[in-house]
């Protein structure tokens, strides 16, 4: 057991509503730290990394939405990817903006992020210019109206993530396993 708590599973704190309703600020995960080392992120994991731009130095959480060569887009409250719109039963409230990729950036309301405050990769390491870049993802969070997410800062570089979260385990009365 100590050997699984030390190398292979950890506990994550929730300490925000960005992921409201799937997680409460207050719960507390048990996160395989293996699983990102055996195989890449898949959409709809609940997933704990490192910040991909300067902040506190917390580890976040999101679900993740697109994948390396997906393209992403948000109209009119729907997340859509790869030109279909996402079912998203997990959603707390549709997103009040708009977003597109394109022209090799991410757009919000028609305005692009700005790389000096985004994880926006140079064009050079983008396949197309609408399209997510090889070795990166998009994640949102639950609660899309008050989640600091790829909407903000960009996208997540795979050598970020530290695991997948499996399980709510605390308060006991939320005891049971995520899905996606």
């Amino acid at each position: 057991m100590l050997f699984l708590i030390t190398f292979v599973i950890r506990t994550f704190y929730i300490p925000s509503v960005s992921m409201v309703p799937t997680l409460q600020v207050g719960d507390v995960l048990l996160v395989d730290e293996i699983a990102y080392r055996l195989h890449a992120p898949q959409e709809g994991d609940v997933a704990v990394f490192a910040p991909p731009i300067a902040s506190s130095g917390n580890d976040f959480i999101k679900r993740v939405i697109g994948l390396p060569g997906d393209a992403i887009a948000i109209s009119n409250g729907t997340v859509y990817r790869n030109g279909a719109a996402v079912r998203e039963p997990y959603e707390n409230q549709q997103p009040k903006y708009d977003l597109a990729l394109r022209q090799y950036g991410i757009y919000v309301d028609g305005y692009p992020l700005d790389p000096h405050d985004a994880n926006i990769p140079p064009r050079a390491r983008w396949q197309t210019p609408d399209r997510i870049p090889a070795g990166f993802y998009f994640v949102l969070g639950d609660n899309r109206n008050y989640s600091d997410d790829s909407h903000v800062w960009g996208f997540v570089p795979q050598s970020r993530f530290v695991g997948h979260a499996f399980l709510i385990f605390w308060p006991l009365d939320r005891l049971h396993a995520l899905e996606r």
